[in-house]
């Protein structure tokens, strides 16, 4: 069985963040995906999906990301039903993203990006990464590779073994 989602689109709204009793974050947010075919007035229809994401994933997309941002979600259809106040049976579909990308540059024209001053960041992952803009000047293009002689900061969790 295969049950895979891959989508491009805009947050609906800001993400909101909150914790489980056990402590584990967990963000919810709408995203707007374009249909690729306009309808019978030629207009171009979307498609308004709920999606949940996890634990760091969550944080950063609730710190980096808000209504507008354009955002790739990779993750799986999951089904569930509730009661709700008046008793009645409701079914919810939605995504549970297991990873999301940030798609565009801070200040970028559809309202995205961080909302720290921080735009190297691309939310991948569950790294610990600086967020602080200026930490040893580095520019996107420099090699980062190259033996600068201070230690490497990496987590166990960083190794694929």
């Amino acid at each position: 069985m295969i049950n895979r989602v891959v989508l491009v689109g805009r947050l609906t709204r800001d993400p909101e963040l909150r914790y489980t009793p056990n402590g584990v974050a967990v963000a919810n947010f709408g995203i707007a995906v374009n249909r690729p075919f306009t309808n019978q007035r030629g207009e171009r229809e979307a498609d308004f999906l709920n999606c949940v994401v996890w634990r760091k994933q969550a944080e950063n997309v609730a710190n980096y990301l808000k209504k507008g941002s354009l955002a790739g979600v990779d993750g799986r259809l999951q089904s569930r039903s509730y009661e709700n106040q008046e008793g009645r049976r409701v079914n919810v579909v939605e995504v549970q993203a297991e990873s999301v990308q940030f798609l565009e540059p801070k200040n970028a024209g559809g309202g995205g990006g961080p909302r720290n001053d921080y735009e190297g960041y691309q939310g991948g992952g569950d790294r610990n990464y600086s967020q602080s803009p200026n930490r040893n000047s580095t520019n996107l293009n420099d090699d980062p590779f190259a033996d600068d002689g201070q230690p490497v900061d990496i987590s166990d969790d960083d190794l694929p073994f």
